[in-house]
């Protein structure tokens, strides 16, 4: 699971108010290179909760110099765009789970995939 996708997920269990963000507990992590794309990575930024991917790419133990505060004109600073790039698309968490914050509920990562399934009496 890359931490793009992490950024976009939240817990859908019944009577939860605060399922955003889900923590990671990783047993797993690799880096793949993947071809850099500078525009990909500006339109996905707007769309990025910037505090939820500083504090699971700090989490993993990959924040590559990420600052706490996203810079401004960013679309214009390649080594800003790199360093988001390597985090967004780069790092993936192959094994471990995600927590409900509120809950405690954990999702399973297994091979790079979170499986976010609910049982029958969490709908």
């Amino acid at each position: 699971m890359k931490l793009l996708t992490h950024n976009m997920l939240t817990s859908h269990v019944k009577g939860i108010t605060k399922g955003y963000p889900l923590l990671i507990k990783a047993t797993e992590v690799k880096v793949s290179e993947v071809e850099f794309n500078p525009e990909f990575v500006s339109r996905m930024i707007p769309k990025l909760e910037w505090a939820a991917l500083v504090q699971a790419a700090e989490g993993l133990g990959h924040l590559n110099d990420l600052p706490v505060e996203l810079v401004p004109d960013f679309e214009k600073n390649e080594d800003f765009l790199r360093r988001v790039h390597r985090v967004l698309l780069e790092v993936e968490v192959v094994e471990g789970c995600l927590r409900c914050p509120e809950s405690g509920r954990e999702f399973p990562i297994s091979r790079g995939i979170p499986n976010m399934l609910l049982n029958e009496d969490e709908v």
